[in-house]
């Protein structure tokens, strides 16, 4: 057996956002989400281009979308890298989401809430009160008392791979085996006992053995794995350039500060001996 890498969009759309995904993708998010607690009963996989057009808007696009049992939206990105703009993307597509509910003269108490989702396999935060927070959760709050504001229904959260701490197999719940899916799948060559146990992670296996795609998705994926790598290559070098040049700016800003050290010492010289010159002349006078 080999399985296809459920992070690359390609492979997270068709285990997670098929027509045979919606059970799958519901034990997903009532893990990620609800931490293995089945809050979610039901959900409808829904088309993430179908969003309707909005005049003056940009057009951007989700990896799946999906309404729940009870009229709430979620929206999820998978994401391998940390792409220039990422953080205000998020935040367009769930403001978007939620707006695009209503045509024009709707009623705004039929807008239903909104969850963004957002999965890194890169570290997303990195200041220190997220150091080792996997998973974290954002809405609106007052500044000052932290209460959130009322008809809270937009939400943010994001679920950072790495971050996510490792276990033994007997302590493992929903959520660590679903993190582990998406980690470990793409190097594994059989379904492990624990993950196979839980009927919706045996399915997304399924979904992601390479033996049952098509020469086109096939084509597909090496395609998608291709120009992944050539991204990262070229964020590679993007970074050592930035390097470079953060190198070079503190070099020239090291010299700039010798040159006007230095500057300020001839200065300091040329005033003393002025001094000099000017306390010569007041003694040659006295002679």
């Amino acid at each position: 057996m080999r399985f296809i890498n459920p992070k690359t969009d390609f492979a997270f759309k068709k285990i997670f956002g098929s027509e045979q995904s919606p059970p799958i993708l519901r034990s997903f998010l009532n893990a990620i989400l609800y931490a293995g607690e089945p809050v979610i009963e039901s959900l409808t996989i829904v088309d993430p281009y179908s969003i309707p057009r909005l005049q003056g808007m940009k057009d951007t696009f989700v990896d799946v979308r999906a309404t729940l049992h009870d009229g709430q939206r979620v929206i999820i990105e998978m994401q391998v890298l940390n792409v220039r703009g990422l953080e205000k993307r998020i935040l367009y597509n769930a403001a978007k989401e939620y707006s695009a509910q209503l045509e024009k003269g709707a009623d705004y108490t039929l807008l239903n809430p909104v969850i963004a989702l957002t999965i890194t396999d890169f570290v997303f935060f990195e200041n220190a009160q997220l150091e080792t927070q996997a998973l974290s959760r954002f809405v609106l709050r007052e500044k000052e008392t932290m209460i959130t504001y009322p008809d809270g229904d937009v939400e943010l959260v994001f679920l950072e791979l790495p971050k996510w701490p490792e276990k033994p197999v007997v302590e493992q719940s929903l959520t660590d085996k679903w993190v582990r899916f998406l980690n470990e799948a793409p190097d594994l060559d059989w379904v492990p006992a624990e993950l196979g146990s839980v009927e919706e992670i045996g399915q997304a296996f399924e979904i992601a053995e390479r033996a049952g795609l098509t020469a086109e998705e096939e084509r597909l994926l090496e395609a998608k794995r291709l120009s992944l790598a050539t991204m990262r290559n070229l964020e590679s070098d993007l970074q050592v350039m930035r390097t470079h040049l953060e190198e070079q700016q503190q070099r020239v800003k090291e010299e700039r500060q010798r040159v006007e050290e230095e500057r300020q010492r001839a200065e300091e010289e040329r005033r003393r001996a002025d001094r000099l010159a000017e306390r010569l002349r007041e003694l040659g006078e006295d002679v």
